[in-house]
């Protein structure tokens, strides 16, 4: 096992930038997930610290030691791919002993490891079978076999479960948790699924157009998001995001519906002046219905699900998705009082996008 350090770490292709001066400390024993959407640099950031690509300018430290310039096969990491990358004509224990034969490692240790890994991943009864024989699961866990059998310092994974369906995915996420907890090894995770990165890490990094948005606990980011990309990506469904501005008594009302006497308030008081725009951030699971009064939210479409009941609506101008915890009859277009507590409103600059402190409404 070994921690890893970002300083300063760019990545460009000619004129372009990749990733913009990246700076990260990942502790040994760790496990981080890279989240952001398509095209936010997460897969270049994973293969520049594999040695698969190189890096511009800045440093790369795994466990101590500047891997800058090291080539792949001296940094003693192992990584999982999107695709299982098996040997289609090999049985599963001669996948999993390709790497060590490779390498010249002795036959009595690798047999021994090759039964560690089997146990731990529950391969035993098929180590004779071909990769056509197995689930996608499966595969996937032949190929996590392969990684464990180097012994590595440091384990990537880069979006392993994006070919699996969906309850695959929910087994193979405890299973790769539950495997981080037997081997206390160092990992670094990329996906594009918010739920695998609040369900798994310790610590989420959430990147965009090549740059760290927040670092943190993934109960961290989800309760106090520190702009409103975070806010926008974190939670399923998203942080909804009211446009309000405050008023002359410093409260905050919904600023695309009747300003003033007539229109609703926030239970907000904004640290700014009058006129000010904001952007008031609700989750959809903190609505609560409410009597006459509260933000008329105009319904439009309604979801049971059975434990919850899901409503598409809008607010004033603005798409609205609530979750509450009953079930509603409603209609399109009939309007659904809601009311929400101050504590659940999260704040942020119009123009800025990064969050603000608030004080609450006396």
């Amino acid at each position: 096992m070994a921690e890893l350090s970002l300083h300063a770490l760019q990545k460009r292709y000619g004129p372009l930038d990749i990733l913009h001066g990246l700076d990260l400390e990942v502790r040994d024993g760790e496990f981080i997930v890279l989240v952001g959407p398509s095209g936010c640099g997460k897969s270049t950031l994973l293969r520049m610290i594999a040695g698969l690509d190189t890096v511009s300018s800045g440093e790369l430290r795994i466990g101590g030691k500047r891997a800058n310039d090291l080539p792949p096969q001296k940094r003693n990491i192992a990584m999982v791919f999107q695709s299982y990358a098996l040997f289609p004509h090999m049985s599963v224990r001669d996948n999993i002993l390709y790497g060590p034969k490779v390498r010249g490692d002795e036959p009595a240790k690798t047999e021994s490891r090759l039964k560690k890994a089997a146990d731990i991943l529950n391969l035993g009864p098929y180590l004779d079978r071909k990769p056509a024989q197995l689930s996608g699961g499966q595969r996937q866990r032949v190929a996590m076999g392969r990684a464990i059998m180097r012994e590595p310092d440091l384990f990537l994974f880069d979006e392993p479960l994006s070919n699996l369906d969906a309850k695959l995915r929910m087994q193979m996420r405890t299973e790769i948790k539950a495997l981080h907890q037997t081997l206390g090894s160092t990992i670094v995770y990329v996906t594009h699924d918010q739920i695998e990165a609040m369900t798994m890490a310790d610590r989420i990094v959430v990147m965009n157009a090549g740059r760290i948005e927040q670092v943190g606990a993934p109960l961290e980011l989800y309760d106090r998001p520190a702009n409103i990309f975070v806010a926008g990506f974190l939670g399923s469904p998203p942080m909804n995001l009211l446009p309000a501005r405050r008023g002359g008594d410093g409260v905050l009302a919904l600023a695309d519906m009747a300003f003033g006497a007539g229109g609703p308030a926030l239970p907000l008081v904004a640290p700014a002046t009058e006129g000010t725009d904001f952007l008031v951030g609700i989750r959809p699971e903190r609505f609560r219905r409410t009597g006459d009064g509260g933000l008329p939210l105009k319904v439009g479409v309604v979801e049971p699900t059975g434990a919850e009941t899901h409503v598409y609506g809008t607010i004033g101008e603005t798409a609205v998705r609530v979750v509450l915890s009953e079930r509603v009859v409603a209609q399109p277009g009939e309007i659904l009082p809601l009311a929400v507590a101050p504590d659940d409103c999260h704040l942020f600059e119009a123009s800025s996008g990064r969050r603000v402190e608030r004080a609450l409404a006396a």
